[in-house]
């Protein structure tokens, strides 16, 4: 059996609880999450979702 750990669906599962706790969170988080996948997209064209 193997147990593989992959950082996105974690993020997603926190950011969703946060964003049910606190919605006024749910503006940050989009713009945190778009600033990331922009440095990270110049950076060295790393492809998430795959």
């Amino acid at each position: 059996m193997n147990i593989t750990f992959s950082l996105a669906p974690l993020i997603s599962l926190i950011s969703g609880v946060l964003i049910l706790i606190f919605p006024r969170l749910l503006n940050y988080i989009i713009a945190v999450y778009l600033i990331v996948l922009g440095i990270l997209g110049l950076i060295g064209g790393v492809h998430l979702g795959q």
